[in-house]
């Protein structure tokens, strides 16, 4: 087994969420948002889906699995596999890498200073996501080094990103994807980056949330052409459930400007609600999308995918359905990570339905028309 250095854990405050005792049960397999052939082609309906999720937060353990997995290799993909129709399925899949990826062969290491086997962006790009957000919590666990071998191997295996850089001109310089014709603009941000200070001279190594600077960003993207722009911000308490007053402040004034039209978060390791403010969303959280604990709480294993449909109206774009997909990592041997959608029912699975619709549901997300398959 791949050999990793030990962390000390110490005085680690875990906040319990209280379960749902509502009926929820799992419904058939949802009826997916149309496919169009290229990317460079026009949506026939004239329309675009944008799949977002959590966390991808590597610890030991899904290492091991994937070494299982892969025969002595290290091979991520079975893990996601469960979520591969849900995010190929997409015409824009958007993940969240939280942890620096480490050398080929290593050393990795988990919490508290992440440094990740490099093959999990290999899966990533197999399960069909686009892009990556890389500003989080631990982007500079491994300092610029980290940065680097990170974004060299998005790079390498052809996915986007936003949220850190190797340069200034890198950072200075607005993502903007071709999806269908759309011209699609991402902006990552984070809370801050555990007491770690980003190394003099480099402060545009990892962007940290200022709701200027948001703005800025986004203008700037406008103005390079983007359609569309979606915020991934890395904010909230860990396993608090609910968003702080600050995240919400903050949604709400970036979702006033005409220049942010979605905003995705992470962050908490458990799912936090959708929100409708004005006729934009922010799905204030989207809990772990990958990840295993050293103490699971049953609520750090649910997690959700964010599906928004966008079309034209007049010369923008707007979401016109809302929905969010739970999902769950299994953690008993293997360790997987399935889409609760198309799940077969037992007591485990209903559970994590009524969890997570409880969770997202809690602002009356639902009352402004957001939906989960099945349901």
């Amino acid at each position: 087994m791949t050999k990793y250095r030990v962390a000390a854990l110490a005085g680690i405050a875990v906040l319990a969420a209280a379960c749902s005792t509502s009926p929820a049960q799992p419904g058939p397999a949802p009826t997916p948002f149309p496919e169009t052939a290229s990317p460079s082609a026009a949506a026939p309906d004239g329309s675009f889906s944008v799949v977002a999720t959590g966390d991808v937060l590597i610890h030991p353990a899904l290492t091991e699995q994937a070494e299982a997995d892969g025969g002595g290799k290290i091979d991520y993909r079975p893990l996601l596999a469960g979520i591969k129709p849900l995010v190929s399925g997409a015409d824009l899949g958007i993940c969240h890498l939280e942890t620096p990826l480490a050398p080929e062969g290593g050393p990795y290491s988990g919490y508290p200073s992440f440094s990740a086997p490099p093959e999990i962006a290999d899966a990533i790009k197999d399960t069909g996501y686009d892009t990556c957000s890389t500003s989080s919590n631990h982007t500079i666990d491994q300092g610029a080094e980290g940065v680097t071998r990170t974004l060299d191997k998005l790079d390498d295996v052809g996915l986007k990103h936003t949220g850190s850089a190797r340069s200034a001109a890198e950072a200075a310089k607005p993502l903007i994807l071709d999806v269908h014709g759309v011209k699609v603009a991402q902006v990552s941000y984070a809370f801050g980056f555990n007491g770690i200070k980003v190394p003099a001279g480099k402060p545009w190594l990892a962007n940290q949330i200022d709701v200027d600077d948001v703005l800025a960003a986004a203008r700037k993207a406008r103005q390079a052409g983007a359609q569309v722009v979606i915020a991934s911000l890395h904010w909230g308490v860990e396993y608090q459930h609910d968003p702080t007053a600050e995240q919400r402040s903050q949604a709400k004034k970036l979702l006033a400007s005409d220049d942010v039209d979605l905003i995705v978060g992470h962050h908490a390791h458990v799912v936090q609600p959708f929100e409708k403010i004005g006729d934009k969303w922010v799905a204030y959280g989207l809990g772990n999308s990958v990840a295993r604990h050293s103490e699971p709480k049953g609520d750090t294993e649910e997690g959700a995918a964010a599906r928004f449909r966008f079309v034209r109206d007049g010369d923008r774009w707007k979401v016109d359905k809302a929905e969010y997909i739970p999902t769950l990592i299994k953690l008993d041997t293997p360790i997987r990570l399935i889409d609760l959608s198309t799940s077969p029912p037992s007591a485990q699975v209903t559970k994590a339905l009524q969890d997570t619709d409880k969770n997202i549901l809690s602002l009356n997300a639902d009352k402004s028309g957001l939906t989960r398959p099945g349901s």
